[in-house]
Parts: C-alpha cells; sequence; structure tokens
C-alpha cells in the first residue's frame, strides 16, 4: 500500500475524478477526507471506500469560504491528527464565449477555481508546514496551457493554477512540502456522457490514442504524486490526456 497511514484531504470528492481518487486512495492505505458541498454525494462516496474496508469521513465545505476551510481542517486533525496530503480537485465551469460572458459567469469560475484552490491550500501549508512535510496536489488542464474556445473564466483559472503550483513548489520546499498538478485531457465523466455521440468521437480522434481517459486515469496520476515514489518531483505540471497536445 502505498499511502499507508497518509490522511488525504480530496475536495469536490462526492463524484467524478474526485471520487476515483479518494477510492484509489483508500486502496492505497490512506484515510480519506471527502469534502464537497452535496452531502449525498459525501455520503455515497464515504460508503464506498469504508464498505470496501478503507477509511473515510465527509465534510460538507464551500472551498470559497475561509471559515469553512478551517473547519475542514480542523476535522482532519481531530480525526486523524495529521494532513499529509490535499488534492484540490473542487472546480466548475460557466462556459461562454468573451463577448457573451457576464460578470457573474467570470466571478464564480475564478471564485471556486482560483480562490478556493488558494485559501484551501494556504490552510493547509500552516499545518504541513508544523508537521515538516505534506503534498500539495492541483487540478490543472490542458485548456490552461492551450486555451479553449469559449472558456476564458476556466483557462484563466487553469493558467493561474500551474503558476501558483511552481510559485509554491519553490516557496514551501523548504518545509518538506511537495507541490504538483495535474492537467487533464479529455476525460469521460457524468458531464461528458451526457454529450452528442458526434462530439464524442471528435475528441477521441483528436486523441493519438483515440480514446477518452477516464476518472482512474487521473486518480492513478495522483496517486502517484501523493506516495513516496514521487519524493523528488515538484513544481510539475503532468499532462494525462492521452497524447492530445502532441
Amino acid at each position: 500500500m502505498r499511502l499507508l497511514d497518509k490522511t488525504a484531504i480530496i475536495t469536490g470528492a462526492g463524484r467524478g475524478i474526485g471520487e476515483a481518487t479518494a477510492i484509489k486512495f483508500a486502496k492505497e492505505g490512506a484515510k480519506v477526507v471527502i469534502a464537497d458541498l452535496n452531502s449525498e454525494d459525501i455520503d455515497r462516496t464515504v460508503s464506498i471506500i469504508n464498505e470496501a474496508g478503507g477509511e473515510a469521513i465527509g465534510v460538507i465545505v464551500n472551498v470559497t469560504k475561509r471559515k469553512e476551510v478551517k473547519a475542514l481542517m480542523k476535522k482532519t486533525l481531530e480525526q486523524y491528527g495529521r494532513v499529509d496530503v490535499v488534492v484540490n480537485n473542487a472546480g466548475i465551469t460557466a462556459d461562454a464565449q468573451l463577448l457573451k460572458m457576464s460578470d457573474e459567469q467570470w466571478d464564480q469560475v475564478i471564485d471556486v477555481n482560483l480562490k478556493g484552490v488558494f485559501t484551501v491550500s494556504q490552510e493547509a501549508a500552516q499545518i504541513m508546514k508544523e508537521q515538516n512535510g505534506g503534498v500539495i496536489l492541483n487540478a490543472s488542464s490542458i485548456v490552461g496551457s492551450y486555451g479553449n474556445f469559449g472558456q476564458t473564466n476556466y483557462a484563466a483559472t487553469k493558467w493561474g493554477v500551474n503558476g501558483m503550483t511552481k510559485t509554491w513548489a519553490k516557496e514551501l520546499g523548504r518545509y518538506n512540502i511537495r507541490v504538483n498538478a495535474i492537467a487533464p485531457g479529455f476525460i469521460l465523466t457524468s458531464m461528458t456522457e451526457k454529450m452528442p455521440e458526434k462530439i464524442l468521437a471528435t475528441m477521441k480522434d483528436k486523441s493519438v490514442l483515440n480514446d477518452l481517459g477516464t476518472p482512474e486515469d487521473i486518480a492513478n496520476g495522483y496517486m502517484f504524486l501523493a506516495s513516496d515514489e514521487a519524493r523528488f518531483i515538484t513544481g510539475t505540471i503532468l499532462s494525462i490526456d492521452g497524447g492530445i497536445v502532441i
């Protein structure tokens, strides 16, 4: 078990990539804190892990609210005594072309995808500094390097996440804290499954592997970066995209 006895907080862990990551971490021995806004999603993921013999608790949290993030950290410390890994998976989209994007669409995505990552990481880093060790993993996207039609706000946040990842790696390395990010390509989630077959086929064609990724593909990447096998990796943006950007 590559994460045995480590405590991991995963935001947005109620479904999709976050859920898959939580389940993977638990299978590898981690004690997992399922942090999400939706109580039903939290309960389902916690049940899946606990019924499989793992260990997990759930915490309802809005990552944009400092008070709630502090409560998340406090609950984790009370339950497990440590914060070894944080996966900043929570994120949203509110797509529109530049000429049509509203202030509300811009603000919502910036608030969750950028401020939320900042707030959770800052609170976790304080704990990790005192522990003299930890891992922060951020959800980026290939959109954060190449842009995407209709996603000015989303692309801006992922560019920002890339910049924060590299900056924090430089700042926190002295405390034995590693910081990395994963940039997924087209991943088959509940959201993409609802897309027309023609669109999915186009997305597959853009991959040199002629396939779409799964949440488990991304979870495997997070698991590796969280483990001691990645002890000498920090400040890296790992693309898991089926070669779409080649």
